[in-house]
């Protein structure tokens, strides 16, 4: 996450690329102020995990502390203070002294801007006249050059802003900044290149075979999301040849549970019998890599604001709003409900199919590729 967004990516670019909701990698960032924390490296002399973990089995099993330092090749005493700080034989886990250990070892150095009173009260008073920490910093240098105390650079500046954790400028002040950004930004962060708005690498339906458009072979299905009321959904899926219809219930329209749904229900039909799906551009198909992997099917994309391009699938979603109105709560609706549309829409006769159902000519061509 850290590499990706010091190279410029968005919050929500890493999310979709992370399976992770924007929301979370932005409160990840936001909690840091933008800035990487330091990889945490262990002393050489420190306890590891699995010595810990040696540690705690040797307590269960009643070892004594010269044994469990004779497999391990430390002194006695420091097994005997690694059990008595963590509880005592009768209380001592691994993973909690681990846990414990980890944070104890976090003592940051103070900064000066937190042991001396007069340097952080001039930053603070020259960020309220809307100063820069660049300015701020060298204005310091200028002003005390023979005082230490008082030389600070611009970014120690911006990590007490943004670090909250730091506690020593308060969060208030990053108002005064110019861009009053509330974290760290990459330099390298720009819109452009961003996958804002887009599929990344969307095959486009131009380079669907014809074979799919004159609808003589089947297997080819379009797919898209029906809204209801509280952003619920549901995916409804239509094969071309026998505009048979599946629905698929989804908790949530963000692109991991929806292709997680999608994938689930592709197990569902028979072997091999969608080769292919074509879909909007709604950014619910960002990991249509992760599916097109999973299921073995090719996706297509439309042209933008073309939904006429998936005819099919607009048309089955018409049929839809008699079962489901708009303002519907769809999240009502369990899977075994969404079937049961589903069938009542397979099993009726189509004016289009001369007077056929899907569900017949489905078979048929389950029949006739299987």
């Amino acid at each position: 996450m850290w590499v990706r967004y010091r190279a410029g990516e968005s919050c929500a670019s890493i999310g979709r690329a992370l399976g992770k909701a924007t929301g979370s990698v932005y409160a990840v960032v936001r909690a840091h102020g933008g800035i990487a924390p330091a990889i945490r490296r262990r002393a050489r002399g420190a306890l590891t995990v699995d010595e810990r973990e040696v540690i705690s089995r040797g307590v269960a099993a009643g070892e004594s502390v010269r044994a469990m330092a004779q497999v391990l090749a430390r002194a006695p005493s420091t097994i005997s203070r690694e059990i008595t700080r963590n509880g005592g034989p009768a209380r001592y886990r691994a993973s909690a002294a681990e846990t414990r250990a980890r944070r104890a070892a976090g003592r940051p150095k103070p900064t000066r801007l937190g042991t001396f009173a007069p340097l952080r009260r001039l930053v603070d008073a020259k960020l309220r006249l809307r100063w820069s920490p660049a300015q701020i910093a060298g204005w310091l240098r200028v002003t005390y050059p023979d005082d230490a105390r008082y030389h600070v650079s611009h970014e120690t500046i911006y990590r007490s802003l943004f670090v909250q954790a730091r506690g020593v400028l308060k969060q208030e002040l990053t108002a005064h900044l110019r861009t009053r950004r509330p974290m760290r930004r990459s330099k390298k962060a720009s819109a452009a290149g961003q996958s804002r708005g887009r599929i990344v690498d969307a095959v486009s339906i131009a380079e669907r075979p014809a074979s799919v458009e004159d609808r003589a072979i089947p297997g080819h299905w379009e797919g898209d999301l029906l809204s209801g009321a509280k952003n619920s959904h549901i995916a409804t899926l239509v094969e071309r040849t026998s505009r048979y219809v599946h629905l698929v219930r989804v908790t949530s329209k963000s692109t991991t549970h929806v292709i997680n749904a999608l994938i689930r229900e592709v197990h569902r039909l028979p072997a091999k019998h969608m080769a292919s799906l074509t879909w909007d551009r709604g950014l619910e198909m960002a990991q249509h890599y992760r599916f097109s992997v999973a299921a073995d099917v090719a996706v297509y994309f439309c042209d933008p604001q073309s939904p006429w391009q998936r005819g099919t699938n607009e048309n089955t979603n018409g049929l839809l709003r008699q079962y489901f109105p708009d303002g519907t709560d769809l999240s009502a609706y369990t899977q075994r409900d969404l079937d049961r549309v589903a069938k009542e829409l397979n099993t009726r006769p189509r004016k289009t199919l001369g007077f056929r159902t899907p569900a017949a000519i489905f078979a048929e061509g389950v029949a006739l590729t299987g």
